[in-house]
């Protein structure tokens, strides 16, 4: 199987990199090593892995398939380069609200990348690190690497690293902060579920949506199972799907959710870390305390910034959800991990959902 590849997306953006892609065309397949996958211990560098047969222009190797979310999580406004890779002969199961069940050998690997300036996101683009979780017998193992600066190669970082951005913002503005590579303890802290890593972004709902490959567009959930990648999927018209939360034409109410499910909820659900809070916001809970609307929180610390309730209808300034995700200030703040920067649209994007409950 020869993966398909398509473009990165920057917000509502899809970039099909064909330019950048033309001159490798002729370039010869490389394979993955599963034995890399499956060590006892990782790789030192991540080309050892062989999941791209150009790694600087992230094009994937043999059997290794883009995919992207339709709503994302929130990563400093990083741009993001997804990648499923499936061992020949087997597939991934279909689960109905959860990430696919993948087998052993699979990997997941994904990139953040930051350009030059975002009024151009596709070009002069530099590759921060490459992420893998890794399916053993025993569970998911989750590693970082770091890209160099000639952009050539990454570098196994089990405990983090820091790294300094300057940029150009989408207003024009220049943008400075620095970008955190996360040690092997923050992976779990977002990725463990029931105690064990997970994987989070490959879900039904999550990836039900048309994306550009270079043959040409195709739903996402089609491709895997056309692929041989994913088994048990049901009929399309049977699933639902999660929209892409800056999409104007969705139901507010979808798009609050979409954001929540994706950016909160791998903590803030019955089987997370945050399962304590009793706030959960996932896709699928129903309107209601659970999902915060008219809950008090557990705690009344200095999170909730003296306000009563987690979610009070009508009343953003009244609610600590909107306070803390508005805050950049550590200890208040959430998400906690994964960004030094605010993000400003989906702030006003909550706002309008808190006011519109009743």
């Amino acid at each position: 199987m020869r993966a398909a590849y398509v473009g990165w997306r920057v917000g509502r953006v899809v970039l099909a990199l064909t330019i950048l892609l033309s001159s490798a065309i002729a370039s010869p397949a490389f394979a993955v090593s599963d034995e890399a996958i499956l060590a006892d211990r990782p790789p030192k560098l991540l080309s050892a892995y062989g999941f791209f047969d150009d790694m600087a222009r992230q094009r994937p190797a043999d059997r290794v398939v883009p995919f992207s979310p339709a709503t994302a999580l929130f990563s400093d406004g990083a741009l993001k380069m997804r990648f499923a890779y499936v061992p020949e002969g087997k597939a991934a199961t279909y689960v109905e609200d959860e990430a696919f069940d993948f087998p052993v050998g699979s990997a997941l690997v994904k990139t953040f990348a930051f350009p030059a300036d975002f009024r151009a996101p596709d070009t002069d683009v530099r590759l921060i690190e490459t992420r893998v979780m890794l399916k053993h017998e025993n569970g998911w193992q989750a590693w970082a690497y770091l890209w160099n600066d000639a952009q050539t190669e990454a570098e196994l970082k089990i405990a983090g690293a820091k790294v300094d951005i300057a940029t150009i913002g989408a207003d024009g503005d220049a943008l400075s902060f620095t970008y955190a590579v996360p040690n092997k303890n923050q992976c779990k802290a977002c990725h463990a579920m029931s105690g064990e890593i997970v994987p989070l972004g490959p879900k039904a709902r999550n990836l039900n949506h048309v994306i550009d490959y270079d043959d040409g567009q195709a739903n996402q959930l089609e491709r895997w199972r056309d692929e041989g990648m994913l088994e048990g999927l049901p009929d399309l018209a049977a699933l639902g799907a999660a929209p892409d939360w800056r999409d104007e034409s969705a139901p507010i109410d979808a798009r609050a959710r979409a954001w929540l499910d994706v950016n909160c909820a791998h903590c803030h659900r019955r089987e997370g870390p945050a399962s304590n809070s009793g706030l959960y916001l996932t896709w699928t809970e129903p309107h209601g305390p659970a999902l915060g609307i008219n809950k008090r929180p557990v705690a009344a610390g200095r999170g909730s910034g003296g306000r009563l309730f987690d979610i009070k209808p009508g009343d953003p300034d009244g609610s600590i959800l909107n306070y803390r995700v508005e805050s950049i200030e550590p200890g208040i703040m959430m998400p906690e991990l994964g960004r030094a920067l605010p993000d400003d649209a989906a702030a006003t994007l909550l706002r309008a959902w808190v006011e519109s409950l009743k």
